[in-house]
Order: C-alpha cells, then structure tokens, then sequence
C-alpha cells in the first residue's frame, strides 16, 4: 500500500492503495465518482477519459502513481446540474447521447480540444474524438453539440 496525493476536481485527495491500482479504480471506488465509466480496460474506448495537468488521459490504463501530485479533472468537476459547463449543456440540448456511454470520453476529449483550439473545424472535433468509440450512433449530434458548445463560448 502507498499514500498517493493528488487534485481531484479541485481538491487535494489522499488515497492509500496498491501503487499499481488503475487510476479509474481509485476514482471510481475510493473517491465516489461516477463519470469516468469502464469499458475496455485497454484504453481503446476512451469511457475512462479524465483531464490530467491539461490533457486527455485513460484512466483504466494510467497506475494511480502516475497521478500523484497532479490534477486530475472528471466530468464531475466540469459542471453540476444546476450549473452544467457549456459542454454539457449543449450535450443535453443536443440530445448527444443515446446510450449514453460514451459521453464521459466524449465531453472530457471535447473539453481539452477547446481549451487547445476555441474555433475547431469539424474535422478538428472528428480528429479530436477519433479514439473515442461510440456504439449507438449518436456522432453527428456530438459533432453538433461541440459545435454549439464552441460557439456559445465565443459569444
């Protein structure tokens, strides 16, 4: 066991756990937060994504020693439900996710794409989301809901 300090959503967290833990465990079952979801386990469907020091990072993949004493945002930390991000909202006025699974990946991928690039191409935001799978179908209206998203971040 090893204590391992980071940020979570803005807050310094202690966690004592295996140094190998997958983050996505750690932050799942220790921390409570249910936006980063598991789903391969390989890091080839990108429902495990979270922001780490301003990137995208898998977190089923990514040992929880690699957090230690850097940020780490979820989808919890973006918004809340009285306040969504401009992201989530437009998600949801989009009506972007049909099974929803995905979306976790698809927002926190989204989110670091506009924080690097505020006026994306739709080819910028396909680029962007390129890693991420999506089973249902619903990419035409996550493409639509990026584009809102950026747009509404302009004004």
């Amino acid at each position: 066991m090893a204590r391992i300090s980071f940020k979570v959503n803005g807050k310094n967290r202690t966690v004592d756990t295996d140094p190998s833990t997958p983050l996505l465990y750690v932050l799942r079952d220790d921390l409570q937060l249910k936006g980063p979801r598991f789903g391969c386990g390989l890091s080839q469907c990108g429902a495990c994504t979270v922001i780490m020091d301003g990137d995208t990072a898998r977190s089923c993949s990514v040992p929880v020693t690699a957090a230690r004493n850097r940020s780490i945002t979820t989808l919890e930390g973006l918004g809340t439900v009285a306040r969504p991000h401009p992201l989530q909202k437009a998600f949801i006025e989009e009506q972007a996710g049909q099974c929803a699974y995905c979306i976790n990946g698809m927002i926190m991928s989204a989110k670091v794409l506009l924080d690097k690039n505020p006026r994306p191409t739709e080819a910028d935001i396909k680029q962007a989301l390129a890693s991420n799978l999506c089973r249902c179908g619903s990419h035409l209206r996550i493409v639509r809901a990026i584009q809102r998203a950026a747009k509404q971040q302009k004004a």
